[in-house]
């Protein structure tokens, strides 16, 4: 591939992208760039242009499913500098807060409890990183990051512009926004208010039980599907009786039927063909098609 030609040593040609993500399953990436700072993602800049190639940036992969062939592109995944949290700053009445956009979303609301700053402590029950969760407006326990979210830092990794870009631009929605696959969340602001540091990590503990009673562990993305108006997708997947179903090394959990779980050195096509019998089952039973909350790659009709 002339991309990895052209980005010499920050290439990893055929890195398993599937274990990068919580399902641990899945293929490779043709090309993995691991960026640690500007410089490394301008490098991916110049490389991609002109270029042809699909283009995937990768957070904690809490919402990915990687098909087993791979993705036959370049993935992009932030770290060093995009993964440090700034001091919390006041200004204008308010107290904000920037992390990189490698941040991962518990260690930013344990760090803010810890300092006796509120807003953000249902991020800790959510393993994705602080770009996914504006790509995804990531949410749980009744809030989300459009309730808190002031601006978001963003490079377009086919044209090399930077903007920062306030929450209302970013067509904040539930599970969506408008960034498109090739722009990256370098950080992110959010608003917090002052607190007691005791009530937050009462919060948090509370939110860390709350989930490992009603929600399975293991290789899984969380939800598979979102929630309908005015309904609940494992509601509607029990009701069509597919909880406990499996379809090769994956099922759906009989904890929480929104959960898609796989065997540990299953097969990502196992997942999707397992998601798409799920949606048919909830069509068949009830007449709502649901739309997935997972995002698949490398799949037929995918990036």
């Amino acid at each position: 591939m002339l991309a990895a030609e052209r980005l010499g040593t920050l290439a990893r040609r055929d890195d398993p992208l599937g274990a990068r993500t919580t399902y641990r399953v899945g293929g490779p990436a043709a090309v993995l760039v691991e960026a640690r700072d500007e410089a490394d993602l301008d490098a991916v800049v110049r490389a991609l242009h002109g270029l042809d190639v699909g283009v995937l940036v990768v957070g904690r992969g809490s919402n990915l499913l990687v098909a087993d062939r791979g993705f036959d592109g370049v993935a992009v995944v932030l770290a060093g500098e995009f993964d440090t949290i700034a001091p919390p700053a006041v200004g204008d009445g308010a107290t904000t807060v920037r992390a990189g956009g490698a941040v991962a979303l518990p260690v930013l609301a344990r760090q803010l409890a810890e300092l006796g700053l509120r807003g953000l402590e249902w991020m800790v029950g959510v393993p994705g990183s602080v770009g996914g969760a504006v790509r995804m407006n990531a949410g749980g326990h009744g809030d989300d990051t459009a309730g808190s979210l002031v601006a978001a830092d963003v490079l377009d990794l086919r044209d090399g512009s930077r903007s920062s870009r306030p929450a209302a631009d970013l067509a904040l929605a539930y599970r969506r926004s408008n960034l498109a696959a090739h722009e990256v969340v370098l950080a992110a602001t959010f608003r917090v208010t002052p607190g007691d540091a005791a009530a937050s990590r009462a919060q948090l503990a509370e939110i860390v039980r709350w989930r490992r009673e009603h929600q399975p562990g293991g290789p899984n993305a969380g939800s598979v599907f979102t929630n309908p108006p005015g309904d609940a997708a494992g509601r509607l997947i029990e009701a069509a009786g597919a909880k406990g179903r499996r379809h090769g090394s994956a099922s759906v959990s009989a904890k929480h039927a929104n959960f898609i779980q796989a065997d540990r050195g299953g097969r990502a096509d196992d997942v999707a063909a397992l998601i798409d019998e799920v949606r048919a089952l909830v069509v068949a039973s009830s007449g709502v098609e649901l739309r997935d909350e997972v995002v698949r790659v490398g799949f037929e009709g995918a990036p």
